[in-house]
């Protein structure tokens, strides 16, 4: 498998490189961690590879108790560097938090794709589109709505950020005992559940500040 996601990574990274070149500032920024969370992805592949084949642990013990904790970290890590020597904006933060999600979902779904190739069907691609794919934004976009508020209290920043990791690696963690077990149906509707209340709130801020305004 390790360079089977050599290749996928070339063909998917490659392309999204050279569209920076012809973006806008704005754009350039959010596309840019998109492809900051794929080369996360592959660089995750080979961490978790390790704790898979060297250390003789099975495949649901990675999955549910080393993943969460190596991923969350790795994504969270872009978001806070953009946040301390940039802006805490909430709106970028949230922006680039899923970009840098839904990246690393891309290349995943693609490794797992491929390494099951034989047996997977349109229901399969469904799952792991609206279920995984999510996942992995909503975990990142809770990092980063959280450093929102955090970042600049200093007593709280510490703290602050370990709790928002812990929530993070929890609700993944939570995701993947789900979708393996016998209740898989409610781990992959988890992350749209989640979703859904979270937009239809964004959405009716952003009318009541038209509606203030007017």
């Amino acid at each position: 498998m390790g360079n089977i996601s050599y290749l996928l990574f070339i063909c998917v990274a490659v392309p999204i490189l050279l569209m920076l070149f012809v973006l806008e500032k704005k754009s350039k920024i959010t596309v840019g961690y998109m492809l900051i969370g794929i080369i996360s992805c592959l660089f995750i592949s080979e961490i978790n590879g390790f704790f898979l084949h060297f250390n003789d642990y099975d495949v649901y013990y990675v999955t549910t108790t080393i993943t969460p904790i190596t991923e969350e970290i790795i994504k969270a890590l872009p978001v806070l560097y953009f946040a301390f020597l940039f802006s805490d904006k909430r709106e970028t933060l949230i922006s680039l938090s899923i970009a840098t999600g839904i990246g690393f979902a891309v290349l995943e779904n693609l490794m797992i794709f491929m390494n099951n190739v034989e047996q997977v069907n349109l229901l399969w691609a469904a799952v792991r589109g609206f279920s995984s794919g999510l996942m992995h934004g909503l975990c990142t976009a809770a990092i980063g709505i959280g450093l929102s508020f955090v970042h600049k209290k200093k007593k709280l920043f510490v703290c602050g950020t370990f709790a928002l990791l812990i929530v993070a690696i929890t609700y993944h963690a939570m995701y993947n005992t789900l979708i393996q077990s016998q209740y898989q149906v409610i781990g992959a509707i988890l992350p749209m559940a989640t979703y859904i209340p979270i937009l239809l709130i964004m959405y009716g801020k952003k009318i009541f500040k038209k509606e203030k305004r007017a």
